[in-house]
């Protein structure tokens, strides 16, 4: 226990699939996913793909829609670009150009090429190939820059550098395949910054359904000193030895696309932005394989991160498929709020603790030091790099309120430094070496369906500590050692909680109500030598009897990572048969105090 706009159809959740790396599991698991459609107790429990789900560099095309606003000036289509210059690097490393503007100089050195615009409306267009050569701009209006098929390959720099601070349109030229790569170390201009392989001053806006791919040796792979838009369409691949794969200081905003990112640098990150990050569409895939660092500005230490937030996180549509296997990896790290409105969000880290000194940062699948909003989403996180390896940790509050929470970890499940609400979806928590849900602060349960699984004591299925824990409604199943026992004061649905000496992993635990019908069977995903079991829901009645059983045969029903309902239940022996006298019925389990621990 710790103190701690687009839509996408059904080809982007059929790619939810293809987010596939097998992770150590318990032998007790069958990744199956499947309830048989007869099952008797003693049967291996149904956890399904949260344990061997995989991610992987993914560039299948999504058939996404799009509407395009009129009015905003981020879409290349609501621009006018009358005026073109073409680019052709040859490949003997010089280039040719065509086409003249008024107020356009070019300059070419070999393949290097250095533009001078004081006009608008101006698109350049880049074909050809260099092994020695770049493309850089200075100017002061919003231009063009289309990608046709163009190969280039900077050794000492940026292969396109941007130092024109207005908007920027990439376009990547529909059936074309463009590549930039940088080199190990940079010749930088002075009072110039060449941040990265791809790096523009102003806003970098892509377009067009090519395909990018972005090769970074030395600094960054797709940098802005403002905001950086993806739209449906774009296909691009980044990937970098050294340093991050996509950062901007703005914002960044993914109205749709594929994106796919390989870092290995130490402590890199997959997407990085110094303000917002908006997920409304597309697919966004990280890789993360660097270590941790000790970083002297902040007098810290970071690790890598598939998604790297300082200001507010929102997904409202689309996917993201992040691995992290590096130390102190983590899957998304925000310093502000996170809103998860929808989309498929899939996480796996497998990296421990970095340490420097008496400085550590720990893996972590989901991570904000402020609110954590669960409202729509279907998550799947795995962690399992060992100690404080947590799957969602909240450095502030935690709501639940919508969507599919599916969480396996080493270490504590779903944390909270302040109070955990739920109050719908479905959540399922475990951890294999901690609590399921761990909050301290407290726990209010009034709606959805909540499985949380804890391993044996001291460790718990919900633990909030000495704080207040209540549960008004939702389906509730606790498992662990042992458990927070509900506050009588403000629980308004009879909980039972039960204590017992053994469960064997994949046995169906069987609840029924007052009129011995079932209510829910549970397939155990571990073996208990001890275990104290708490349920509540609907069914349950105050003055009403339940039973629990054990050992049954379940048929049919609804299955949720175990927990299956509406399904015929016969058999099994009998664990206990209680009146509900009382909100919080116990049996064989010694209650400590509201909201804390207990022993049976």
């Amino acid at each position: 226990m710790k103190t701690t706009r687009y839509l996408i159809t059904a080809l982007l959740v059929a790619g939810l699939l293809s987010c596939a790396e097998e992770s150590p599991f318990e032998p007790d698991f069958n990744p199956n996913g499947e309830v048989p459609s007869s099952q008797s107790g003693g049967s291996t429990a149904s956890i399904g793909e949260l344990t061997s789900f995989t991610i992987a560099v993914d560039s299948t095309v999504l058939n996404e829609s799009e509407t395009i606003d009129s009015s905003d000036e981020d879409y290349i289509e609501n621009n006018t670009f009358d005026n073109e210059i073409k680019i052709n690097y040859n490949g003997s490393d010089n280039a040719t150009v065509s086409g003249e503007v008024t107020g356009v100089s070019v300059a070419v050195s070999g393949g290097h090429v250095t533009v001078v615009s004081t006009v608008k409306g101006v698109r350049y267009t880049l074909s050809g190939t260099t092994g020695d050569g770049s493309f850089k701009l200075y100017g002061e209006s919003k231009y063009a820059l289309r990608l046709n098929g163009v190969n280039i390959t900077n050794p000492t720099g940026a292969a396109i550098n941007s130092q024109c601070k207005k908007r920027g349109y990439i376009e990547l030229a529909d059936g074309t395949w463009n590549t930039l790569q940088d080199g190990s170390s940079y010749d930088t201009p002075a009072d110039e910054d060449m941040k990265a392989t791809l790096f523009s001053e102003g806003k970098l806006l892509f377009s067009g359904s090519g395909h990018l791919k972005v090769l970074a040796n030395c600094k960054g792979g797709i940098t802005s000193d403002d905001y950086i838009l993806f739209r449906p369409g774009n296909n691009i691949y980044v990937k970098n030895t050294a340093s991050n794969g996509i950062k901007a200081n703005d914002a960044i905003l993914m109205r749709g696309g594929v994106i796919n990112v390989e870092c290995s640098g130490v402590a890199a990150k997959g997407m990085k932005s110094e303000g917002i990050i908006q997920i409304d569409g597309g697919r966004f895939t990280a890789i993360t394989t660097g270590t941790g660092e000790w970083d002297s500005d902040d007098n810290d230490v970071n690790g890598s991160a598939g998604i790297k937030c300082d200001s507010t996180f929102t997904i409202s549509g689309g996917m993201l498929c992040l691995k992290s296997t590096g130390q102190g990896g983590k899957g998304i790290s925000c310093d502000q709020a996170m809103h998860f409105d929808g989309g498929i969000v899939k996480v796996i880290t497998t990296g421990t603790v970095y340490s420097y000194g008496r400085y550590s940062t720990s893996p972590k699948g989901i991570k904000g030091d402020g609110d954590i909003h669960l409202a729509g989403s279907d998550i799947m996180v795995r962690t399992t790099g060992g100690e404080n390896s947590e799957g969602i940790e909240s450095k502030g509050k935690l709501y639940i309120t919508d969507g599919k929470v599916q969480v396996y970890a080493y270490d504590d499940a779903i944390n909270a430094k302040g109070n955990i609400a739920i109050s719908g979806g479905q959540v399922f928590a475990y951890a294999t070496n901690n609590d399921g849900i761990d909050s301290n602060g407290n726990i209010a349960i009034s709606g959805g369906t909540v499985v949380a699984c804890g391993t044996t004591s001291p460790e718990e299925g919900f633990d909030c500590d000495q704080n207040a824990f209540t549960i008004t409604g939702g389906t509730v199943l606790g498992i662990g050692g042992t458990t927070s026992t509900p506050s009588t004061s403000g629980t308004t649905q009879p909980v039972a909680i039960v204590g017992g000496s053994s469960l064997t992993s994949g046995t169906y635990i069987a609840l029924a109500g007052n009129d011995d019908s079932n209510i829910f069977a549970f397939a155990v995903p571990r073996s208990y030598n001890s275990y104290t079991l708490l349920v509540s829901a609907p069914g349950m009645t105050k003055g009403g009897k339940c039973t629990l059983t054990t050992g049954a045969t379940v048929s049919g029903g609804s299955n949720f990572d175990g927990l299956v309902t509406g399904a015929s239940v016969t058999g099994g022996s009998r664990l206990a048969s209680l009146t509900l006298s009382n909100m919080i019925t116990t049996y064989k389990f010694t209650n400590t105090q509201p909201g804390g621990g207990g022993h049976w």
